[in-house]
Formats: structure tokens, C-alpha cells, sequence
């Protein structure tokens, strides 16, 4: 095949397709979080969508961008199942790559959110999600621009590491970029030694990384907040650099309290500090990072550069703040990026 007839068939391409963890999130609003055997009041209590694909494409949808937005995971044959393949076929999101396992529990996470501060705790079941294997995915019958995966470390069958040196996931992202897919990833912030064994066979065939600061540290060993909670900037400029030149194939985007930063192959380097939100509209930080990562990605979809992604992004993530559910108070695009000139930027540093 041609080099033209490769850049034809890339310029064809449109739209998301995004997989690996499908949730839905049961939000406990409490008054405080309890030490083992005390207790805690619970205010309030939700449910919403959970888990990297669910939250990107369900944020992409809320912007009202006119973007093809595709799903592949699998699901339990239960109430919660139903339940996320009703929202997709409510917002247009195609499943045909959705695959229903019989007998098995869908995934989902009981969220505790302590009212004051908006910070959450997880108890997740890992349910049908554990069961994503590579055959699940087939690229060949999507026309989608982008797959975004995640998340890794939470994805059991992926995240195994082959006796040839390759994660299941790395095998999957490798077999994306092979059908002329731009990837995208996203890691879960989990208390382990595994990102040296996990992360690494990935990177290569990964052209967005998406990732926190305690996730980049637990990566790189170079930390990115000082004693007080804020950011050391150098020093994330660093960890980014260093991921990078671990194998990512464009940019590494760092997402923190107070903003993001992103560094690419180029060496290009930009610092975005997040929407200056009053703390009394803020209801909760589930789904932040996803709403981030969906803003970023249309502006990847749609040509923008790095700057314009960021901001996007950190606007997004502004707006899912104001819901204790990762989306539901997702606005309009034109709607979110208006926050800042309300309520302006936070200061980083």
C-alpha cells in the first residue's frame, strides 16, 4: 500500500472509540471518613456512570460535539449492565463491540465522597471488567480517529504480562495503531509497586498519555507536589520528560489539583493552570480526570493546539466538579470554557 493511500485512509477516519473499564458509580455524599470501626453519616446518595470509556464518551456527548463516539468492553447479564447500555443507546453511542457476559456481575464502585473537601474513597468491584481480554477488541470494523483505553492497572487480563515482554494492553494499542488509530491512555491511581512491571510495555504504541501526579511519581520516583500540596513545576516537567523518553509517541499530559501541563516529542512544553471554581460550588471530584482527558481529546480530534486542548480540558473538568457524578453536570463546550472568564484561574505554585 501507498504512503497516499495511508494519508488518505487517516484523513477519512472520525471519531472516538473507547474501552476497557465500564462502571457505574454509587456516590455516598458523607460527613466525614471514618476511622476503621467508627462511623460516618451518609448526606446524600447517587448513582452515574463509571470508568474511563463510560466517563469520556458520556463527557464528549454532554459538550454537544458532533463527534461518532463507539464503546468496546464487556458487562455483566445484570440490572447495571442493562442499565449502561440503556445510556449508550440514549446518547447514541455505538455497542456493537459491547459484549454481555452471562452469569457474571457487572462492574461497579461504591464512592465515598466526604462533603467539606469533595475527596473521595473507592470500593470497587472488578466484576465483568476483569474479564476484558485482546479478543474483545476488533479495529477493523471501526472507522474511529482515536481509541482511548483505560484504565491500565485495572484491567486484570490486560494488564498480564506475556512471556514475550507485552501486556495484553500494549498487544491491544499496538494492534489500534496498526489500523491507523491515534491512542490515547489513561492509568488508575492505585496503591501498588506494579507500574514498573505494567506501564512500561504500553507506552510505545500510546501517542496521549493521561496521567496524575501521584501516578507519575509511582511511575518516574520524582515527586511532583511538595509538603504543603503543591506543585513542584520543574519537577513535573521532569517526570513528564522522562516518560516520554520511555516511549510515548506524542504528548504526556500531567493532571493535577490546580491545573495540567503537557510536554511533547517536539519538546514543546506547556503549564494550564484549572478554573478558579468557588468551593462552595464544588460537589465532588469523581470523573474529573475523565472529563479532562474527553476535553483534550476533542481538541486532539479536532486539530487544536496543545494550548487550546488544555484549556478545554481544564474547563471540562471545572464543570463535572459542580455534580457529585462524574458527568452529569458536564455543559455545552462554548458553555464550559465561559467558566473561566467568570471565575478565572487558579494560581499554581
Amino acid at each position: 500500500m501507498s504512503r497516499t493511500t495511508d494519508i488518505s485512509a487517516e484523513k477519512e477516519r472520525t471519531g472516538i472509540l473507547a474501552g476497557g473499564n465500564w462502571i457505574l458509580d454509587f456516590i455516598k455524599m458523607i460527613d466525614v471518613y471514618p476511622d476503621e470501626n467508627a462511623l460516618a453519616n451518609i448526606t446524600a446518595q447517587k448513582s452515574g456512570n463509571g470508568g474511563a470509556p463510560f466517563n469520556v464518551l458520556k463527557a464528549i456527548w454532554k459538550m454537544g460535539f458532533s463527534i461518532p463516539l463507539e464503546g468496546v468492553g464487556v458487562l455483566g447479564d445484570d440490572d447495571i449492565g442493562g442499565e449502561i447500555l440503556l445510556q449508550c443507546l440514549q446518547m447514541g453511542i455505538a455497542t456493537r463491540q459491547m459484549k454481555t457476559l452471562p452469569g457474571i456481575g457487572t462492574s461497579y464502585t461504591d464512592v465515598m465522597t466526604v462533603c467539606a473537601s469533595g475527596k473521595r474513597t473507592f470500593f470497587h468491584f472488578r466484576g465483568a471488567n476483569a474479564l476484558l481480554e485482546e479478543k474483545d477488541f476488533d479495529f477493523p470494523v471501526s472507522q474511529a480517529k482515536i481509541f482511548h483505553l483505560g484504565y491500565l492497572l485495572l484491567l486484570d487480563h490486560l494488564d498480564m504480562i506475556h512471556p514475550d515482554g507485552f501486556s495484553g494492553a500494549a498487544k491491544v494499542l499496538k494492534k489500534a495503531k496498526e489500523a491507523g488509530m491515534i491512542t490515547s491512555s489513561d492509568i488508575v491511581s492505585e496503591q501498588s509497586d506494579r507500574y514498573h512491571q505494567v506501564i512500561p510495555p504500553s507506552l510505545p504504541y500510546i501517542d496521549y498519555l493521561f496521567i496524575n501526579e501521584l501516578e507519575a511519581y509511582k511511575l518516574t520516583g520524582i515527586r511532583l507536589l511538595d509538603q504543603e500540596g503543591e506543585v513542584l513545576v520543574l519537577n513535573a516537567y521532569q517526570a513528564a520528560d522522562r516518560i516520554l523518553k520511555m516511549g510515548v509517541l506524542s504528548w504526556v499530559i500531567i493532571h493535577f489539583p490546580k491545573g495540567a501541563l503537557a510536554v511533547d516529542k517536539t519538546g514543546a512544553q506547556i503549564l494550564h493552570p484549572g478554573v478558579d471554581l468557588p468551593t462552595h460550588l464544588v460537589k465532588g471530584t469523581v470523573g474529573a480526570g475523565d472529563a479532562f482527558a474527553a476535553g483534550v481529546l476533542v481538541g486532539v480530534h479536532e486539530g487544536w493546539e496543545m494550548k487550546d486542548s488544555l484549556k478545554l480540558g481544564v474547563s471540562v473538568a471545572a464543570s463535572s466538579i459542580m455534580d457529585s457524578t462524574a458527568s452529569e453536570a458536564i455543559l455545552p463546550w462554548k458553555d464550559c470554557l465561559q467558566l473561566v472568564n467568570k471565575f478565572g484561574y487558579r494560581e499554581i505554585g
